[in-house]
C-alpha cells in the first residue's frame, strides 16, 4: 500500500510519521510530501532516508491513501485532485469537517459510516476528539441534553510559531509573536479567530462537530476555549446534563471499559489527568468524575489528551487502519 503524508515536515506531519512507525499499517511505499521549499529534503522513516516531494509529484504517483496535514487551503485545493485519481484522502484540517457530503470520523465511535466511495474523510478537531471519546459511551447510556465545555489548550495546538513564542518568553528572548499577547504566565481566552456571534472558530467546532460524529443533534453544546502556557496536551472541564440519572460507580465502570479511555480518579493519592502525563500517549484520560450538585442528572468530568497524537496524528492513522481492516481502500 502506497501512503502519502502531506505536510510531512510540519508539527503534526512529523508526529504522524512517528505514529506510522509505531503501528502496523501494511505500507509498501511511503511518500513524504511538503511545500516546494521543502522538496528535496531528506527525512528518516524506520531507519531509511526518504526524499520529500511536492504535491504535484505525489499526485502523479497515485497513492492509495494520503494523510493530509498541511492546512485548510491546501486541503481544499488538493484533496479533490487526489480523490480524482483514486486516492483516499484523510484530512486533518477544518476544510471538510462540516461539509454534509463528507464523513467526520473517530473510528471507534462512528467508523461504521465509512464506505469505499468516501474519498475525502475529515479528521475532527483535536478538542472534539477527546471530548466525544469520553462522552459517546455515556450518551448511549444516559442521553445527553446539554454540554458545557471549558478548554485549556496547549500552545502546540497553534503550531510551531506558538511553541517558539513560549520558548522565547521562557528564555527571555524577543521574537515573533503567534498570539496578540504574551502566553507565558498567562491564559488567553482566544483560540482561533473571533466570529460574528462572539465565539471563536475553535469554540464553534466544539459546538457543531460532536453532533455530526454522534449522529445526533438533540443535545446542545456551549464552549469557551482558552490557550494556556503548556507545551503539549489539551485539557477540558466538561459539565454534561443527561436526560436520565446515573450512578457514579457505573459511570466509572463504563469509562474504564471503553477502549482508548484511561480513568485516573484517585483523589486520596492526588491522581487525576494532567497534560504533562498525557504527553506522547494515544489514550484519552478522564478524572475528577463527580456529580454536579447544583442540578439534577448532571456530571462533571476532566478530560485530557495529547492533542498532536489522538487529537490529530493518531486518529488520522486509525482511520486509515479502519479502512484497511474493512477492505474499504
Amino acid at each position: 500500500m502506497k501512503i502519502a503524508v502531506v505536510g510531512a515536515t510540519g508539527m503534526v506531519g512529523t508526529v504522524m510519521l512517528k505514529v506510522l512507525e509505531e503501528r502496523n499499517l501494511p505500507i509498501t511505499e511511503l511518500i513524504p510530501v511538503a511545500s516546494a521549499r521543502s522538496a528535496g529534503k531528506k527525512l528518516t522513516y524506520k531507519g531509511k532516508d526518504f526524499t520529500v516531494v511536492t504535491l504535484e509529484d505525489a499526485l502523479k504517483m497515485k497513492p492509495d491513501v494520503a494523510l493530509f496535514s498541511a492546512g485548510g487551503d491546501t486541503s481544499l485545493e488538493w484533496a479533490p485532485k487526489f480523490a480524482e485519481v483514486g486516492t483516499t484522502v484523510i484530512d486533518n484540517s477544518s476544510a471538510w469537517r462540516m461539509d454534509p457530503t463528507k464523513k467526520l470520523v473517530v473510528p471507534e465511535i462512528n467508523g461504521d459510516v465509512l464506505t469505499k466511495d468516501d474519498k475525502i474523510i475529515a479528521n475532527p478537531n483535536c478538542s472534539t476528539i477527546q471530548l466525544v471519546a469520553a462522552l459517546s459511551p455515556l450518551h448511549l447510556k444516559y442521553k445527553m441534553r446539554r454540554v458545557v465545555i471549558s478548554t485549556y489548550q496547549s500552545v502546540s495546538g497553534s503550531g510551531v510559531k506558538a511553541v517558539q513564542q513560549l520558548d522565547n518568553e521562557e528564555a527571555g528572548v524577543d521574537g515573533e509573536m503567534a498570539y496578540p499577547h504574551k502566553i507565558g504566565r498567562n491564559a488567553i481566552p482566544h483560540c482561533d479567530i473571533f466570529l460574528e456571534n462572539g465565539y471563536t472558530k475553535e469554540e464553534m467546532k466544539l459546538v457543531k462537530e460532536p453532533k455530526k460524529i454522534l449522529r445526533d443533534d438533540s443535545f446542545s453544546v456551549t464552549a469557551t476555549a482558552v490557550r494556556i502556557p503548556t507545551s503539549g496536551g489539551h485539557s477540558e472541564a466538561v459539565n454534561v446534563q443527561f436526560e436520565n440519572d446515573f450512578d457514579l460507580t457505573e459511570i466509572r465502570q463504563i469509562l474504564t471499559e471503553t477502549p482508548g479511555i484511561i480513568v485516573q480518579d484517585d483523589l486520596a493519592n492526588n491522581v487525576y489527568p494532567m497534560a504533562i502525563n498525557a504527553h506522547d500517549k494515544d489514550e484519552v484520560f478522564v478524572g475528577r468524575i463527580r456529580r454536579d450538585e447544583s442540578q439534577e442528572n448532571t456530571l462533571n468530568l476532566w478530560i485530557v489528551a495529547d492533542n498532536l497524537r489522538k487529537g490529530a496524528a493518531t486518529n488520522t492513522v486509525q482511520i486509515a487502519e479502519y479502512l484497511v481492516a474493512n477492505n474499504l481502500v
